[in-house]
Formats: structure tokens, C-alpha cells, sequence
């Protein structure tokens, strides 16, 4: 008797089949969403901008993921990642908001526009030392480390998006304002404080079907108003971080007092770029 479809299912595709390339070229595809945000900026087309480096976000989400299912996973494409992450998320959000509102505040708008790329660089080059001493079976975290880079360029459009939704306030657009703005984010990329991962968010059964409501409404609120969706989901990320860290630091107490030879560290690799 063959085998059976449960065990079919679980076979790897062919080699040179389009289905191993699908994850490349989710990521590929990624990489021309970011290149044309590019291209809408120097348009003045701040909205299209946005919303194209989101499209390489979700892309980037789905190319690892695609690969992984489809057991598709390679060297040269995680390399390929490293490569469109650096652009779609690190210097296409630096370019954009510089021709936004940084090139206003002179050297320190390019000093800001500097640190964002190089910001980025930074995190995927320790991503992948990370992932190459440790290999790409590594055990998932309740938290990442540090902003992931595709998180870094959804908070660094804060001020933007709220210019799209507010009209232009006085504060928001502010060149130096916006400078030091960018460059508290690229440092929160680079840092070692936790933050969110949904991964690792456990959710009660009492608690999946108030969950499944609020995803509904989340979902409708974007459709209805996306960028006041946008801020609200922007201000929660960055308020579950001090609770983060909060929490890490009370369960390194917990474990120190309850073996005080013995006190591990608690902080996982950086399990997203």
C-alpha cells in the first residue's frame, strides 16, 4: 500500500518547482512594494507611500511563513530576506520621511535619516548572527527583542499618519520634532528591551470568542478609518512595552529568589527581524 495522504501532504515539492520559488518570490515581491514607496514619495504621495510599505510588511510576513509550509526554506532565501527587509523597512521609511518633514531640520533630519537605516542594518546583521549560531529551529520566545524592523517603520510613520488623520498639526510635522522621534525608534530597534510577539501570546479558551469580537471590530474600524485605526494600534504597541519589561523584570526577581545560585537570563534571541 502507497502512502497515505496525511503523509503525501508532509512531502517536500519538487526541486525547481514553482511552489519552492513562491517564498522568493513573495519576497521579491515585497522588495518592488518598498522600491515604490520610494517612487510615491518623491511623488509627494504620502498616503500611497504608507500603505505600499504595509503591503511589503504583510508580504514579509507571508514569504517566511510560505516557506516553512511548504518546507521551501534555503540560504539564498533568507538572504533574500535580509536584503528586502533593509530596504522596505529600513531605508525606504528613512527616504520617505526625510523628503516628508526631515529635510527641514538640515543635518539633524540626515543624521536622524542615518540613524534609521543604519539602525536597521544593525538589528538584521544581529538577527541573522543570531539565527546562524543557533540555527533555524530555535524555540519561540513570549517576546521579541527590541522593535522588529517592519514594527521600527510602522512607528516611525506615527507622525505622518497622525498628519493624515488630524490635518496638518503644528506639532506633528515639526522637522525636529519628527527628528527625535525617528531617532528614539531606531534606538528601541537595537535595544534589548522585550517587546510584544504575538506568538507568544497565550489566550484562554474563556477568552478566544471576546478576542474573535475584537478582531472583527479592529478589522471594521480599518476599513472605516484606517489611520485612526492605524494610531490606536501604534499607541497600544508602544504601552504593552513598559509593561514587557515590567513583567521580565518581576520573573527575574521570582527566579533569583527562588534559586539564588541559579539566575538565568530570561532575554530569547531575536526571534524577528
Amino acid at each position: 500500500m502507497g502512502p497515505s495522504l496525511r503523509n503525501r501532504r508532509r512531502l517536500p515539492p519538487p526541486t525547481g518547482s514553482f511552489f519552492r520559488m513562491l517564498p522568493n518570490a513573495l519576497t521579491t515581491l515585497a522588495l518592488c512594494a518598498g522600491m515604490n514607496a520610494i517612487r510615491f514619495a518623491v511623488q509627494s504621495r504620502w498616503e500611497a507611500a504608507v500603505i505600499a510599505v504595509v503591503v511589503a510588511a504583510i508580504l514579509d510576513t507571508l514569504d517566511g511563513r510560505t516557506a516553512r509550509l511548504l518546507n521551501a526554506q534555503s540560504k539564498f532565501g533568507a538572504e533574500l530576506d535580509s536584503l528586502a527587509d533593509i530596504v522596505s523597512f529600513g531605508v525606504t521609511p528613512a527616504i520617505l520621511l526625510y523628503l516628508w518633514a526631515l529635510h527641514a531640520a538640515g543635518n539633524i533630519g540626515w543624521m536622524a535619516t542615518l540613524a534609521f537605516s543604519i539602525c536597521a542594518a544593525l538589528r538584521l546583521a544581529r538577527f541573522n548572527t543570531a539565527l546562524s549560531a543557533i540555527g533555524p529551529r530555535q524555540p519561540k520566545a513570549p517576546y521579541f527583542v527590541g522593535v522588529p524592523t517592519p514594527a521600527g517603520a510602522g512607528l516611525a510613520f506615527l507622525p505622518l499618519i497622525v498628519d493624515f488623520e488630524a490635518g496638518h498639526p503644528a506639532l506633528v510635522n515639526h522637522p525636529y520634532l519628527v527628528s527625535l522621534w525617528v531617532m528614539g525608534i531606531a534606538l528601541l530597534m537595537v535595544s534589548r528591551i522585550p517587546t510584544l510577539a504575538l506568538s507568544g501570546i497565550h489566550v484562554g479558551q474563556r477568552f478566544r470568542l471576546p478576542l474573535l469580537a475584537v478582531i472583527g471590530i479592529v478589522a471594521g474600524a480599518t476599513v472605516d478609518t484606517p489611520w485612526a485605526t492605524a494610531i490606536f494600534v501604534a499607541v497600544a504597541y508602544l504601552l504593552s512595552i513598559p509593561l514587557l519589561y515590567w513583567q521580565r523584570h518581576r520573573l527575574r526577581v521570582r527566579t533569583a529568589s527562588s534559586d539564588p545560585t541559579h539566575a538565568p537570563d530570561l532575554t530569547p534571541p531575536p526571534l524577528k527581524q
